[in-house]
């Protein structure tokens, strides 16, 4: 083989060297080039993850948020609706106060006239306005204490005095009502004024 032969051979061998090392310098070179990209890339899906979290975490607080508020409203509109249902039970409370000293009355005025034992209209009179007096109070919710030979209780009796109890079964019990006493829808509006036997 002649030298030129041989450079030849040389450059041809070079030269295909050259040739496969280029292919792999470019993929190298283009390796580098996507790696920034990709790591652009990840770093994009870093922040769609961290943005997609932290919307689930506003997400989560609101519907928290929104769960209180309907509980409180809730319990607000429970609150107005039995402050409303009280408010009308005893709405008349005070005019139906102020009607049981005539009750009073009458009940006193046909004692009285229990004990002269005459018939007369007059008599008959009063006894009707009394029962319909007493089956009005009843509509709106208004009942008599029962006193009269019960066991006195503070929660809905007023002791005015003490006397010696007539037999042995009235002591500690109530012997006389003095005034009737009266609940409104389970709320007492006037306690029962009684004497008890000791």
């Amino acid at each position: 083989m002649t030298k030129k032969t041989k450079d030849k051979e040389v450059e041809n061998v070079a030269e295909e060297v050259k040739q496969e090392q280029q292919p792999q310098e470019e993929k190298q070179e283009e390796k580098t080039k996507k790696e920034p990209q990709k790591a652009s890339k990840k770093s994009k899906k870093d922040k769609s993850a961290d943005k997609i979290k932290e919307l689930e975490e506003t997400i989560l607080l609101k519907d928290d948020q929104h769960l209180r508020l309907q509980a409180e409203f809730d319990n607000y509109r429970k609150r107005t609706l039995k402050e409303k249902m009280e408010l009308t039970k005893s709405a008349g409370e005070s005019v139906l106060v102020n009607v049981l000293p005539v009750m009073d009355d009458f009940e006193r005025a046909l004692q009285s006239m229990e004990d002269k034992h005459e018939e007369s209209a007059i008599k008959e009179g009063i006894d009707l306005i009394y029962k319909r007096l007493n089956d009005f109070l009843q509509l709106n919710g208004i009942k008599e204490i029962e006193a009269k030979e019960e066991v006195f209780d503070t929660d809905l009796h007023e002791a005015i005095t003490k006397i010696p109890a007539p037999t042995e079964e009235l002591k500690g019990k109530i012997v006389d009502v003095i005034q009737k006493g009266y609940m409104l829808n389970d709320k007492i509006i006037r306690f029962a004024k009684v004497v008890i036997g000791e």
